[in-house]
């Protein structure tokens, strides 16, 4: 049975990991015949965001253990993650992606990546294994790699990110995937259109599909 490492940045959209893209992603992988292991840095996230009103709470948490929320308590840190025991790694999206995996949120295209996200993506491409980027999760691949084919959508300010950092992006829609064949890199938009729930729902499938027919 294949295993796919699913990448969460804590729980929640505005600080965290998307929830529906997350959990939808499981449950793609589930249903096509997959296994996933969940996994998240063992960080301080940036800051925490109250969901109901939109503003900054006095709060400190830590990245993982808000994932182990999505993840019910099946996580690992990922500075454990091992390419060589997986067949692929898809990285759900959220804000929590610009802002605990990277400082994008905050710093634009000179943003700072953590070494635990980047030595997942770099080893998993060395290890010639398909990754999933949804969501703003494809800028922080570009980010990382640089001369990559992926989507965010129509946005047009993080498309000229994607192409400052020396990648291609490829407008898309609901559901829409773009297919990076040198790094074996799938993207789709999901909620950086203005989407509904059975919207992210195709993006994540179509996601794991298509990675699934790579591995």
């Amino acid at each position: 049975m294949k295993k796919i490492a699913v990448v969460l940045a804590g729980n929640g959209v505005y600080d965290g990991a998307e929830i529906h893209e997350a959990t939808l992603t499981m449950l793609s992988i589930a249903r096509n015949g997959a296994q996933y292991q969940c996994f998240a840095p063992d960080i301080i996230q940036t800051h925490v965001v109250n969901h109901v009103t939109g503003e900054e709470m006095p709060e400190i948490r830590n990245v993982m253990v808000e994932a182990a929320r999505i993840a019910r308590g099946n996580i690992k840190p990922l500075n454990e993650y091992n390419a060589a025991d997986f067949d692929a790694i898809i990285f759900p999206g959220g804000f929590g992606v610009a802002k605990n995996f990277c400082s994008y949120a905050f710093d634009g295209v000179d943003c700072v990546v953590i070494p635990e996200a980047e030595n997942a993506i770099r080893n998993t491409v060395d290890a010639g294994k398909p990754i999933g980027a949804l969501c703003i999760a494809p800028v922080l691949v570009a980010k990382i790699l640089g001369d990559v084919n992926v989507t965010v959508g129509e946005d047009d300010a993080d498309a000229n990110a994607i192409e400052n950092f020396g990648g291609i992006h490829v407008k898309s829609t609901h559901g829409e995937i773009v297919v990076d064949e040198k790094y074996k890199l799938v993207s789709s938009p999901c909620y950086m259109l203005d989407a509904t729930i059975d919207q992210i729902a195709d993006g994540a499938e179509n996601v794991v599909v298509k990675i699934l027919e790579m591995i």
